[in-house]
């Protein structure tokens, strides 16, 4: 199986992991230690060292509760970092749903566009349609994720009901509308959203049932790290666990997604999830 990007054909035969570099100043995870230009590249080249096979930058927080940026704040905290990453010989995916931010990534030199909003946001004071700039780079990869409202309010009300049955139908006709519109099945890869409007007990029915995601027929991509859902598994009832402090949950979660099915796994703990994966692919993963 294949994913095309951009520069790279990407091969999921072994499990992905796309390592997560924020260049905001307010990620849930981090706190900002890597806003500057000179920090995110850096942490770029640590994220390689550890053995990550893609990176992901975002300069736009979409934690429950974030507020947007303007297009061109974005921009500016998103490209030199861009330019210097392309340079490092990985797939290159930027993290935004803003399409004016889409094409400027891309003219830049971005393999890999990945869309909370799964390309559905649309601008009413920019008539540029994200689909579209999509279709006018003809060989970018895209990612396709599930969210339930938007980041100011999904966590306030969260999904009713089964939240698989209806993470499938999103996720169907979106990839329907992409394939009506010329955009190849190789290019585009799904994401559930575990975290993005979605109770405690849902994102984890999102696991234990992910197998059901394979049916669509697209590669699955997966981001638990450091997820809040992830906080209630600490050793003391009541002290919840940080987001640092998550990581040997958000490692196990990596994990039993790539045994059920996933090819890449998007991670802030690129070492220990890397080197997870090697003692799952010598027992025969």
């Amino acid at each position: 199986m294949l994913w095309q990007t951009t520069r790279f054909r990407i091969d999921l035969a072994q499990p992905q992991v796309m390592g997560i570099v924020n260049a905001t100043p307010d990620s849930f995870s981090d706190g900002g230690r890597h806003a500057s230009t000179a920090a995110a590249l850096a942490h770029c080249e640590q994220l390689l060292r550890d053995g990550a096979h893609i990176l992901d930058i975002g300069a736009e927080s979409t934690r429950p509760g974030a507020q947007p940026v303007p297009v061109e704040e974005e921009l500016a905290r998103l490209l030199p970092v861009l330019r210097a990453a392309t340079t490092l010989g990985v797939p290159i995916s930027v993290d935004t749903y803003k399409p004016q931010v889409m094409r400027a990534a891309l003219d830049a030199g971005a393999d890999i566009l990945n869309d909370i909003w799964a390309l559905r946001w649309t601008d009413p004071a920019h008539p540029l349609a994200a689909t579209d700039v999509v279709a006018q780079h003809p060989s970018c990869g895209v990612c396709l994720m599930h969210m339930h409202r938007e980041p100011q309010t999904m966590q306030a009300e969260p999904m009713q009901g089964d939240v698989v049955a209806q993470v499938l139908l999103f996720l169907e006709r979106n990839v329907q509308a992409l394939s009506a519109q010329g955009i190849e099945k190789t290019r585009i890869v799904l994401d559930p959203g575990v975290g993005f409007g979605k109770t405690v007990a849902q994102n984890f029915a999102l696991l234990a049932r992910q197998q059901a995601f394979l049916a669509l027929g697209y590669p699955l991509l997966v981001g638990w790290s450091r997820k809040s859902s992830l906080a209630g598994m600490g050793s003391m009832p009541g002290l919840p666990l940080g987001p640092t402090e998550r990581l040997v949950p958000s490692v196990a979660a990596a994990l039993l997604a790539v045994e059920r099915g996933a090819r890449i796994v998007r991670v802030h703990d690129v070492a220990a999830t890397a080197q997870a994966l090697k003692v799952w692919a010598a027992a025969g993963g």
